[in-house]
Formats: structure tokens, C-alpha cells, sequence
């Protein structure tokens, strides 16, 4: 559909085209096809008319703008004992967010109803067209159906279809991903606007990766790549793992297992957020204990970025907020174990969007999906038969 209008879109929305001559050149479409195209998504609040660029010469040619406000995405990133929500416009700028602790573990029929009625007070409050929703889960997810299929942390939600829960926002598209790889996709408006391979680590209360190959999102066969924190190394041979396997890194770099550490020796904490504000604030113990984390971490990473070769390996998730002392235990392992050319020019980075990384990333999926060419050609053709 290199011709339709959807595509018309994505020529201005990217910048590759500002202007109808500058369409019919890099399409090669004819003058009335690109007006007709053009006025259609004008129609639509797609695209902004009137607007003048200065010219080089001759006549002034009018511009074309990229309608921001015509509608806008809604985010919810859904973890074990929070949950994140925001509203975006179609730029993928935010425009309002809350947030909610829930029961650890707790199932779809005690959070859905929350998070969806805190994002129907999110929608009415910013009064534009909802065009679809992006959400978030822990553990691998089956992006085709829209349905958690492995996750220790959730397993309640596991084969649970969540459309239904977001039927009364309006009946709009629904996008389920991973948390990794949607820590992942918020890096399409950070890092990876510099960087095309990427690795993004997620280091929370469990460990995973988030993987950009040539700038695309790779999340391999069922959803399962990047599931680091589950790899088996020899320091936590016969461990425990939440998942109910034993033996995984998660059992002694997972931020479960700092919170476990830290309580059993007397200091009552219930999540790695505080053990991060602990060591910001100096702790020698809470520094301790997250630097070595990212040496755990970075054994098996090593592997990785010699498989893949990444220009970065950017750190997201609640470990980061003490970047500085989880990134040295990760370069000290890395460059320790990785090879010399993987490693030549190397940057290890910390998120470019902090704790709102998730919810910028369902923001993102849902954006990549709503405003794809054969979408916005559906909105066009649903619009035109009414």
C-alpha cells in the first residue's frame, strides 16, 4: 500500500515529505491522486492544511501538518504491585498519568477494573478521540492473540484475552507486549534515534531484555526473547526461582531476591524501589548488593552482546534509578567476558525515559500500530462509508 494514503501520512508524519509537490515526487502518484489523498486525511483531522514553508522560488508552496491532537493513545504498563497509566497524543508526548499500587500478584478481574476506569478518567479529561490502547505485562507475551502466555510473576493472567476489560473506553484496538520489549520500543524516541542495535536490559523485580536489530523491535518465536532472568548460571545452581524452576540468574541478581537479602538480615523492605533509594542515598549495603547484581547480570549479557553485537546496552527499569552503581557491576562483567571487537565501541546507557519508560513504550506500540499505513487507510475507508 506504498500508494495509499495512510503511507501519504507516514511520508509527513517521518518529515520525508512537508509538502503535496514533495509527495507526488516521492511517490510518484499523480497531482489529482495526491490532492485526493491529502484532502481525505485533511478530512480526518489526519493532517493540517494552510500552513506556508518559505519557497526557494516560484509559487509558495502550501504546507502539510502532521495533526498531533486529532486523537490520542492510551498506556498501561502492569506490574506485580503497580500499575502505570498515561494518556498521549499522536506525537507520543504525554498528557496526563496516574499510577496505583495493587496486591502483589493480584488477577485481571482486581486490576482491570481499576485500570480502566482510572484510564476512562484520563480520556475524559484531555476530550479527544481514543484511536487504541498499548499494555504491558511481565513474562512473555503472545503479541498475535493479545494474551500473557508465561509469566511466574502474573501467573494469574496467563491465556487472559484483556479486549473485554477496555470494550466500554470505546471499542478501539487493544496492543499487549512484553515489558521488556515495550522498554524496548520507548527507546524508538530515545537512544535508538542515534543507535539501530540495541540491548535493553530491564533490571527490576525480575531481569529481562528488550532487543533493537537494524531499528526494529525483536521478539522472537512466542514472544520469549530476551528472558535473561532465567538463565541457568552456577552460582545459583539449586536455588529457588519464583518461575518454579531453580538454578536461575533471577535467584541471585533478580530484584525479588535483593528484597529477600536485605529482609533476612533485619531491614524490612518490600520492594527493589526502595532498596535503589537506599543506595542513591549511600547505603554501603544497598550499593553493595546492586553492584553485584549487575555483575551477575553481565556474565550472561556478555553472551548476548557477542551473539548480537550491539552499538548500546541501555539500562532501564527500578535499578536504575541507581545507574551509576548497577551500570559498573554490569561494564565490570561485560568487558571482563565479552569480546574485544563486540566491546570496541560499546556504550552502556541509562533509559532515556527513566520510570516512564513503560508506559512511553505502550504508548509507542500502540502509536506504531494505530498509525500504520493500512490502519489509517481503514479509518479513511470506515469514515468514507458512513
Amino acid at each position: 500500500m506504498s500508494d495509499s494514503a495512510g503511507h501519504l501520512l507516514e511520508l509527513v508524519r517521518s518529515g520525508r515529505a512537508r509538502t503535496r509537490s514533495e509527495l507526488r515526487r516521492v511517490t510518484g502518484l499523480s497531482r489529482t491522486a495526491v490532492v485526493n489523498r491529502v484532502d481525505a486525511l485533511a478530512g480526518a483531522g489526519l493532517l493540517l492544511l494552510g500552513h506556508e514553508l518559505e519557497s526557494t522560488g516560484g509559487r509558495r508552496p502550501g504546507s502539510l501538518v502532521f495533526n498531533k491532537d486529532a486523537g490520542v493513545v492510551l498506556a498501561a504498563a502492569i506490574g506485580r504491585s503497580r500499575s502505570q497509566l498515561a494518556v498521549f497524543d499522536l506525537a507520543g508526548d504525554e498528557l496526563d498519568a496516574t499510577s496505583f499500587d495493587h496486591e502483589l500478584g493480584a488477577g485481571p478481574d482486581v486490576v482491570m477494573p481499576a485500570v480502566t476506569e482510572r484510564l476512562q478518567g484520563l480520556l475524559d479529561a484531555i476530550g479527544r478521540p481514543l484511536l487504541g490502547v498499548g499494555v504491558s505485562l511481565p513474562g512473555a507475551v503472545d503479541t498475535d492473540r493479545g494474551v500473557s502466555v508465561d509469566s511466574p510473576v502474573l501467573a494469574a493472567w496467563a491465556g487472559v484475552d484483556l479486549t473485554p476489560y477496555f470494550a466500554d473506553l470505546g471499542g478501539v484496538p487493544t496492543y499487549v507486549g512484553n515489558d521488556a520489549d515495550v522498554l524496548a520500543r520507548s527507546e524508538r524516541m530515545g537512544h535508538a534515534a542515534v543507535y539501530d542495535d540495541l540491548i535493553v536490559v530491564k533490571a527490576s523485580t525480575g531481569l529481562g531484555l528488550g532487543i533493537i536489530a537494524e531499528g526494529r523491535v525483536v521478539s522472537g518465536h512466542l514472544g520469549a526473547a530476551g528472558e535473561i532472568g532465567h538463565t541457568k548460571v552456577e552460582l545459583a545452581d539449586g536455588l529457588p526461582c519464583r518461575c518454579g524452576d531453580r538454578g536461575c540468574l533471577e535467584t541471585v541478581a533478580g530484584g525479588w531476591s535483593l528484597v529477600k537479602q536485605v529482609v533476612e538480615a533485619g531491614r524490612p523492605i518490600q520492594h527493589v524501589r526502595e532498596l535503589t533509594a537506599m543506595a542513591v542515598a549511600g547505603d554501603p549495603e544497598a550499593k553493595h548488593l546492586l553492584r553485584e547484581s549487575g555483575r551477575r547480570l553481565g556474565e550472561p549479557l556478555a553472551v548476548a552482546i557477542n551473539l548480537l553485537n550491539p552499538q548500546a546496552v541501555v539500562i532501564g527499569g527500578d535499578m536504575a534509578a541507581a545507574f551509576d552503581v548497577y551500570a559498573a557491576g554490569v561494564r565490570e562483567s561485560v568487558y571482563a567476558r565479552a569480546s574485544a571487537i563486540a566491546t570496541r565501541e560499546l556504550r552502556i546507557l541509562p533509559s532515556t525515559f527513566g520510570d516512564r519508560a513503560g508506559v512511553v513504550g505502550c504508548a509507542a506500540m500502540a502509536l506504531d500500530q494505530v498509525l500504520s499505513p493500512a490502519s489509517v487507510q481503514a479509518l479513511l475507508d470506515k469514515r468514507a462509508a458512513r
